[in-house]
């Protein structure tokens, strides 16, 4: 596991940030602690002559200089590495939001479970990355240095042991490391088993108590919970084994210095204050990359987190990638103004559910999608919506339509998502400051029949399923109004309506789209396809 992956700079601003202001807090820390070390063995040699210099107030003042700016050092050291792990973990979460949304649920590797796992504890295991491991790592590339340059212009002797055993450590890292990164991998798969296990059991509850089976599904999370209690114990004692290891690494190196400063005193051949001056500093030479050892196991999971999330970053950046083809080209300029669809096939688990479907749709249209339940209707507009794994050609306005274009459509769902709230909180959910006078035509179209300050319950209680079904469509119709979504998309907006009603909601939704903007609703009624412009037969992509 390579200790900071590059990709994290390119990514993230906040990274690179964090990297420059490190790298002078750690130049600051090293200065602090040669000055430190320096004043504090003029004191002590000074008082054992029996000497008091007469600058013993200059070197106390500045003996308590040093001391505060390595206090106040490590303190902005947790203070950057708390600001730099919310601001890198808030612009991946983001990035990685996107680059889900744009890849769609059949390209997540893992499936949803797996991508809320990354998106919750995985990256929020950063806290750690940042706070503890990547502050030692900088102070290790650039303190280290400074110091063991310093306790060579003393003795050249000290300096010489020093630069023969310090690579020892990270030898034994290295090691550590590759034994650390095994049993972290099989935790972090445990862990989002145990995520994808819940989620399933919660996503299908309801059923499992029908059929009498949720007594068999908490026996099988409570398996999971057990496989990754023990991968964490795994990772535990390698942590306590790795950090004995380094520890004793550690002191026998100091331990090396000390010995020849002490041997080289006895027989004369240097002097008390060089010597001690190098015994004060020898320490804190290894105290940096033995606490990056130390951080390193707390920060693995923000290692593997960030790699898995870097990884799924880079996958969508290559299949977002633009590839000249001048047919698609020269197709895509033809199509300006309007919707169009060629040799469209809706894809699920990398199989063709539907298609290949053919539609056109101009702004001032209505588009209905027909054909009977399960040929695949709501797979269409979910294709349209970037919501399904889709191939061929699908354009709005002479532009690629799908996830990176979501913001210029307006939709319903087959099933209405009211929320506890009045009736016009829900038309107006997501454009709560557009004009008032929006929210009037968007009742009209979708023939609502309820007073607009009509209190809801939870889940819209209080409404039929027609009503809310109406107030589901005046919503999507308020959207494109405020937003000026030139395509509206309706899954079954009639299915809760009786013949009247549909005729009604028929009628508006083609004075809607008069005013400059296409519909398309997918429908099995007769009534509100007999009122479109087109009509579009789906059917269920034959299987060979």
């Amino acid at each position: 596991m390579r200790p900071f992956d590059p990709r994290l700079l390119r990514r993230s601003r906040a990274a690179r940030g964090f990297l420059a202001a490190g790298g002078a807090l750690a130049l600051l820390q090293a200065g602090a602690t040669v000055g430190f070390a320096w004043a504090l063995a003029t004191l002590v040699t000074g008082v054992i002559a029996g000497q008091v210099p007469g600058g013993a107030g200059a070197m106390t003042a500045v003996l308590l200089a040093t001391a505060g700016i390595r206090a106040l050092a490590g303190w902005l050291w947790e203070w950057l590495g708390s600001a730099g792990a919310m601001r890198v973990k808030s612009g991946l979460r983001a990035d990685l939001l996107l680059a889900l949304e744009r890849s769609g649920p059949s390209s997540r590797p893992g499936g949803t479970a797996r991508a809320a796992t990354l998106l919750g504890p995985g990256l929020d295991a950063l806290d750690e990355y940042f706070g503890r491991y990547l502050p030692q790592l900088v102070l290790t590339a650039v303190a280290t240095p400074v110091l063991v340059a310093a306790a060579w212009a003393a003795d050249w002797v000290s300096g010489l042991i020093l630069l023969i055993v310090l690579p020892l450590i990270p030898v034994f890292m290295a090691l550590i490391g590759m034994a650390t990164e095994v049993v972290q991998r099989k935790q972090w798969s445990r862990l989002q088993a145990l995520a994808r296990g819940f989620l399933e059991v919660v996503g299908g509850l309801s059923t499992l108590m029908v059929f009498g089976r949720a007594e068999r599904q908490a026996g099988r999370i409570r398996r999971v919970t057990d496989e990754y209690r023990s991968s964490t114990m795994k990772v535990l004692r390698v942590t306590f084994l790795s950090g004995f290891t380094l520890e004793l690494a550690g002191s026998l190196s100091v331990a090396l210095v000390a010995v020849s400063i002490g041997l080289r005193l006895v027989a004369g051949d240097m002097t008390f204050a060089p010597g001690l001056f190098v015994l004060i500093l020898a320490p804190e030479v290894f105290l940096p990359i033995r606490n990056v050892g130390a951080a390193f196991h707390a920060a693995t999971a923000g290692l593997e987190a960030s790699r898995d999330a870097l990884d799924q970053l880079d996958r969508a950046d290559a299949a977002d990638a633009p590839v000249a083809d001048p047919e698609a080209v020269a197709s895509a300029a033809s199509t300006r103004g309007g919707l169009r669809a060629r040799g469209l096939v809706v894809r699920r688990d990398g199989r063709p559910v539907v298609g290949p479907v053919d539609l056109d749709g101009a702004r001032g249209e209505v588009v209905a999608l027909v054909g009977p339940s399960g040929s695949g209707k709501s797979s269409v507009l979910a294709a349209m919506l970037g919501f399904a794994d889709a191939s061929g050609e699908l354009a709005l306005d002479g532009r690629a339509l799908g996830a990176q274009r979501r913001g210029s459509i307006a939709w319903s769902a087959q099933t209405a998502r009211l929320f506890e709230g009045t009736v016009a909180e829900n038309v107006r959910l997501g454009a709560p400051d557009a004009d008032p006078t929006l929210l009037e035509r968007a009742l009209a179209v979708g023939g609502v029949d309820v007073p607009a300050d009509l209190a809801l319950g939870p889940s819209g209680a209080g409404l039929s399923g027609g009503q809310a079904q109406r107030v589901a469509v005046a919503r999507a119709v308020h959207r494109a109004l405020a937003t000026d979504a030139p395509l509206l998309l309706l899954d079954e907006p009639t299915s809760a309506l009786d013949a009247d009603l549909e005729r009604t909601m028929a009628r508006e939704l083609v004075e809607f789209a008069r005013s400059g903007r296409i519909v398309v609703v997918a429908t099995h009624r007769g009534a509100l396809a007999s009122a479109a412009d087109r009509v579009v037969a789906i059917q269920e992509a034959a299987h060979v």
